[in-house]
């Protein structure tokens, strides 16, 4: 496994190795109590640390005792964003060795707020910021980027921020969080994430109006000029960083599905919000099915929600349909969608293209409970951001209709969820299978504790990201989310299954990750998509490129 230090770091006596002050300002090489005596004696460090020589094991607990007295999970967002300035690799162990505890503070649900609060907050400056200003320049914008061997990028322009809106600059916030589980979860090395932040402008007038926004003070910018900015990001990207992935990721609906239909046959690109909320679904109802009993294709699947992930969802769930048999129009018609004017029917003028695919020939309704009602599905999944709309009549219904029904409520942060864990389990007498967007503690129903976990990207796009990065992939394919998705699935243990967990434990994240890698990558080979020469052992392969954050020695051969 790689590990810090970085190729910089092979010799401690080169002559560009930092010492002294400037070795311990540089966090992706300080480790602060941590360097031995020896390294003191080698590097200048003697008297600028105490004395005691502390373990990073040790280091991490002192850590963790800081941060659980913090009050609030904002308070401890900024407390991680503190660590990660000065000490990358410590920051990387506490989240890799606490993922249960970590990832709800550096991801969703408190990323949300992050990104509300981003003025506020901001300390110091992570990833590259591109303003609509900068047209001309983007190329050199990039080769600021210290490190050269970038092979992920995450970006967003910020205009669809989770479930909260267009946050403008401050969506940077996503991009910096999405890198950090790449890291964590799947082991990629930090040196080779870039957050990306295109700052258009924003339509958010609290947001213009206040003093300490970080963003441009102006209106969106779209039509031709936003649509050249993004070629001419995407085409610097790939001559600053040759081969580099382009993760989208919270752009509105306007611009997702026609900026990945344009690109993702150009360059090995991929929108999280569509593919990876898709193939993280996909895995869920697969999970579901143990329970069940059932076949995928004998699902009918109602979303709450039209955008984005409802269609992305349908679009995985019906190529794993026909994979098992079924026409690609017959699976079509087992996917159903609820927008904010009702079913999603084919009599209605007013749809948009994305959505046209899954208008159903059937009499309008206009609302989510008329369609559980109607339509008898045997899951519901929500992905509209619109809270409490799960209600008790829509969940007893499901129990009605199903001897085990499945409820995802995966809108986040949790303020957007619709509805909660408790609800779920006890308004269908604790016979639904539940996943959620962001996480719940375990409820005890009737004698049962359910552990519910969350159907989050994090399962799915780090192991991807990881994949294509082991192959040299030039495309990222729908095929290859599809056996993302499998390679989850079958993470998922009997004991996972016993306790109503559709997701393997978080503690497992990196093992999972590797699975899911060395997965997309055979689909890689097999379709002739990789660029690397294929191993004899792939699944070696893959872990060998993971990043290990434990310390090693900058001082050889003392």
């Amino acid at each position: 496994m790689s590990s810090q230090p970085t190729a910089r770091t092979a010799a401690a006596k080169a002559s560009d190795f930092p010492t002294g002050v400037a070795l311990l300002r540089d966090p992706t090489l300080n480790k602060g109590t941590a360097f031995t005596m020896a390294e003191r004696n080698a590097l200048g460090l003697r008297g600028l640390l105490p004395p005691h020589v502390f373990s990073q094991d040790e280091q991490v607990q002192r850590v963790l005792k800081n941060l659980r007295v913090l009050p609030n999970d904002l308070d401890k967002y900024v407390n991680l964003n503190a660590l990660h300035d000065r000490n990358e690799a410590l920051f990387f162990r506490v989240l890799t060795d606490h993922p249960d505890e970590m990832m709800p503070i550096v991801y969703t649900p408190t990323v949300g707020l992050a990104c509300q609060q981003f003025g506020l907050i901001f300390q110091r400056p992570r990833g590259i910021f591109i303003g609509a200003n900068d047209r001309g320049q983007v190329a050199s914008l990039l080769r600021n980027w210290p490190y050269k061997d970038v092979k992920i990028i995450v970006v967003t322009d910020g205009e669809r921020i989770l479930g909260l809106g267009d946050l403008g600059a401050n969506g940077m916030g996503i991009p910096v969080g999405k890198l950090s589980l790449y890291v964590a979860c799947a082991g990629v090395h930090p040196n080779q994430c870039l957050p990306v932040m295109l700052d258009v402008g924003t339509e958010n007038e609290a947001l213009l109006n206040d003093p300490l926004y970080v963003g441009l003070r102006q209106k969106r910018v779209r039509g031709p000029a936003y649509d050249e900015l993004i070629d001419e990001f995407l085409m610097a990207a790939q001559d600053v960083f040759p081969g580099v992935v382009i993760q989208f990721e919270d752009f509105a609906n306007v611009n997702a599905f026609r900026l990945l239909h344009k690109y993702r046959e150009r360059i090995c690109t991929f929108n999280d919000d569509m593919q990876g909320t898709a193939g993280v679904v996909l895995a869920g109802l697969l999970s579901a099915l143990r329970i069940t009993g059932g076949k995928l294709t004998g699902q009918k699947i109602l979303f709450l929600g039209a955008g984005e992930a409802a269609t992305g969802i349908s679009d995985l769930v019906v190529s794993a349909m026909v994979e098992q048999g079924l026409p690609r129009d017959e699976a079509r018609r087992h996917c159903w969608l609820v927008d904010s004017r009702g079913l999603v029917v084919k009599s209605r003028t007013d749809l948009a293209e994305h959505k046209r695919p899954y208008a159903q020939d059937f009499s309008f309704l206009p609302d989510f409970p008329s369609a559980v009602e109607a339509l008898k599905p045997t899951a519901i999944i929500g992905v509209a951001a619109v809270a409490n709309t799960f209600t008790q009549p829509v969940l007893e219904a499901m129990a009605r209709f199903n001897q085990r029904p499945i409820v995802f409520a995966l809108s986040n942060p949790t303020s957007k969820s619709e509805c909660t864990a408790e609800e779920a389990y006890r308004w269908t007498g604790g016979r639904g299978i539940f996943a959620c967007g962001s996480p719940f503690d375990p409820v005890t129903v009737n004698g049962q504790t359910f552990v519910p976990r969350q159907g989050n990207n994090s399962y799915i796009f780090p192991g991807v990201g990881l994949g294509t990065i082991a192959c040299g992939a030039r495309h990222v394919t729908d095929e290859m989310f599809s056996a993302a998705a499998w390679a989850l699935t079958r993470q998922v243990t009997e004991a996972d299954i016993a306790q109503g967990s559709l997701y393997p434990a978080l503690s497992r994240i990196q093992e999972v990750s590797a699975h899911i890698a060395t997965a997309v990558a055979k689909v890689a080979y097999d379709k002739g998509l990789a660029t690397k020469p294929k191993p004899a052992d792939l699944s070696a392969h893959v872990s060998a490129q993971m990043y290990d954050p434990r310390y090693r020695s900058y001082v050889q051969n003392l």
